[in-house]
């Protein structure tokens, strides 16, 4: 617009130099218009040497700020995604420790019912010890009082009048038939009165016991008036023993009598010897309801 109005003029100016005949009043009108128009020129390109300036000092500007934020865009996308990751192993932990949370309290609550269980089992097998500890003192007390007694008829053993041993898991005293009776009779002989006397003497002393006294023969048959079989003749025997130790202060409640005949051997019968041993008389230490002599309780 400014560039055609001072082109306009100069035409003018041209044109009036032509025709030769000018006012001076429209000659200086129109050098005033010229000068205004140069100076408006002037003033314009200066504005748009600035514009110019500016616009580029705006684009290096926005150069500059488009390549931060490119740079802080491409930050703020790598924050995002260290982030990203760290929710993923955040949450990856959180499932696993969710999982294992669950399967702990499970193994909790198992653990808590197997602790009942554990809990019951152990007073159980606590009592049994209990029970256990006491028996074992109980066998400990017998077994000592069983070595007593075997001291106390130590003498009688070693002359040969009778043998302490263990039969059915009950002390046994055994008595040789050539001891206590001649051969065939039931009769204890004056030597084995004494030795009978000596037994009672020791048994006597033995509190909240029962003895059974028990007859045997070997296998060789009798048959008289008297004994009719080895039954009769065993079953004498042990009566007879059984007075005899009475006689001698045993109480009679703890005494009994019974005879086996030669059904209750402790030898083969095919030797003098062996139907020497199993003729004899058995004194049985019978054992309380609660108490059951074993031979691992015997001292050996």
């Amino acid at each position: 617009m400014i560039r055609s109005t001072s082109a306009a003029a100069l035409l003018a100016l041209m044109a009036l130099g032509s025709f030769g005949c000018v006012r001076a009043s429209e000659h200086e009108a129109k050098l005033a218009e010229l000068g205004t128009c140069q100076s408006q020129t002037l003033a314009c390109n200066q504005q748009l040497h600035k514009t110019v300036l500016w616009a580029q000092l705006l684009g290096k500007q926005a150069a500059d700020l488009r390549a931060r934020l490119d740079a802080q865009t491409d930050k703020a996308n790598k924050d995002l995604a260290d982030l990203q990751k760290q929710f993923d192993e955040s949450t990856a932990l959180v499932n696993g420790l969710r999982t294992e949370l669950q399967r702990t309290g499970a193994d909790v609550d198992k653990l808590m019912r197997e602790k009942g269980t554990l809990s019951a089992s152990l007073e159980q097998t606590r009592k049994r010890l209990e029970e256990l500890r006491k028996a074992e003192e109980a066998a400990q007390k017998r077994a000592e009082s069983m070595r007593n007694l075997i001291d106390r008829f130590r003498k009688m053993a070693d002359a040969g009048q009778l043998k302490v041993t263990v039969r059915r898991g009950r002390m046994v005293l055994q008595l040789p038939n050539d001891v206590l009776f001649d051969s065939g009779r039931a009769d204890v002989k004056s030597s084995g009165q004494a030795t009978l006397a000596e037994v009672a003497r020791i048994l006597g002393t033995i509190q909240d016991r029962q003895f059974q006294v028990a007859g045997h023969t070997d296998d060789r048959p009798i048959q008289t008036n008297q004994f009719p079989s080895n039954w009769y003749l065993s079953t004498s025997r042990a009566v007879r023993v059984v007075e005899h130790l009475t006689r001698e202060g045993m109480n009679a409640q703890t005494l009994s009598a019974c005879g086996y005949g030669e059904f209750d051997p402790v030898a083969p019968n095919d030797t003098d010897e062996s139907r020497a041993r199993n003729r004899r008389i058995e004194i049985t230490i019978q054992p309380n309801v609660d108490e059951i002599l074993s031979a691992a309780d015997m001292p050996k």
